[in-house]
């Protein structure tokens, strides 16, 4: 009985690559129905840049786990080429261990700034009144994504390691 999962040919719906997706989509709509109000109404909507800002910060976080899966986050690359197959095994647990706990860092930050924001400050965003915490929520929610990259990259990079030993 063969374990691996047959291959199909088709690739799996990735959740965190349609959100990006979305995101951009979203603020480039945006930004374009502000250029045309401009140019055709001479009116600025004003909420567009606040919206997109914050958007960008979300594809940003998102953006983030995907580099992390995919090896293309900065590296020192130079130094890391110089260890042996099996010293470079640690190097990347223990860079994927510290991508995470800087990470976890970001989170507790912005959890501590959403309460500070709900029970403190009550701010709203000066285009469209809302509570400011909102946007900053999506940077803990959206860090599952972060995780999961750092996860996913750690562990293709060590099954490349264990293939180059044998």
């Amino acid at each position: 009985m063969n374990d691996q999962p047959e291959h199909t040919g088709k690739r799996p719906i990735r959740v965190d690559h349609w959100i990006a997706a979305l995101l951009l989509m979203a603020m480039a709509t945006i930004a374009f129905v502000n250029v045309l109000s401009r140019y055709f109404i001479h009116f600025s909507i004003g909420a567009t840049e606040e919206i997109t800002i914050n958007l960008f910060v979300w594809m940003t976080v998102v953006g983030t786990g995907i580099a992390f899966e995919r090896g293309a986050q900065l590296g020192m690359v130079t130094f890391y080429n110089l260890f042996p197959p099996r010293m470079r095994k640690g190097l990347v647990v223990f860079s994927a261990l510290l991508g995470a706990a800087l990470f976890v860092l970001v989170c507790i930050y912005m959890i501590q700034a959403i309460y500070d924001e709900m029970t403190l400050f009550r701010a709203t965003s000066p285009s469209l009144g809302i509570p400011v915490w909102i946007y900053y929520a999506g940077v803990p929610l959206l860090s599952v994504f972060v995780f999961r990259g750092i996860y996913r990259g750690a562990r293709t990079r060590l099954a490349q390691l264990e293939r180059m030993e044998r």
